[in-house]
């Protein structure tokens, strides 16, 4: 399985905490954002998109973290990212969404380059862009984390799931932002919670052979 992605990518960070939890070995491929290597033809070949990440596995390749977590949940079932009650999937699939339907997309790289070329964006007004959206989105989950009584200490339950694979990526993006995260406490013992495992660890945007 190859896995072409960017270090500091969103999307292509939560693939890489599934793929570590799963257990599943990949040859690192790095696509160069900064260069923009994902608009080279070479990319657009595998990905006619031009967005990080994808996946080939053998003839099969794979684009949309969203589409290839499912797919790997699907091929891989253990360890299970979702709960086994279909109303706690829904559940667990509502708080994903919350970052990858509602947070993330408003956030990331094409859009916040669009706001500075046509509409002389800065700095601060990317950080206050960026804070918008992610306090927004943070505020509900929080919400939705305090009002579970069978939590413990994970977004669901009592370990990893696909939840956590969005939200810890989600939460690196604010800090990068100048988010202040202090106002969401359950959200910040969920992060505590899963930087302690090896999984997320080696996830890290920093952790990747094309950070800089």
């Amino acid at each position: 399985m190859k896995l072409y992605n960017f270090f500091r990518s969103g999307t292509s960070h939560r693939l890489r905490i599934a793929l570590n939890l799963k257990g599943l070995g990949y040859d690192y491929v790095a696509v160069d954002l900064r260069k923009s290597e994902h608009q080279g033809a070479a990319f657009k070949a595998l990905n006619p998109q031009g967005l990080v990440p994808a996946v080939v596995d053998g003839d099969q390749v794979l684009t949309q973290s969203v589409a290839i977590i499912e797919w790997l949940e699907e091929r891989y079932p253990t360890p299970a990212l979702l709960p086994a009650d279909l109303n706690d999937r829904a559940h667990v699939r509502a708080l994903a969404a919350i970052v990858g339907c509602d947070i993330h997309p408003v956030n990331n790289k094409r859009i916040l380059d669009t706001l500075r070329a046509s509409f002389g964006a800065d700095d601060a007004a990317i950080n206050q862009w960026c804070g918008t959206w992610i306090g927004d989105g943070f505020d509900a989950y929080e919400a939705l984390l305090a009002a579970d009584t069978r939590r413990a200490g994970f977004s669901f339950g009592y370990g990893p799931s696909i939840a956590d694979v969005y939200l810890i990526p989600q939460i690196e993006s604010a800090r990068r932002f100048k988010v202040d995260l202090g106002r969401w406490p359950l959200i910040m013992e969920v992060d505590a919670q899963c930087a302690a495992l090896e999984a997320f660890q080696r996830a890290t945007p920093m952790a990747q052979p094309d950070a800089s």
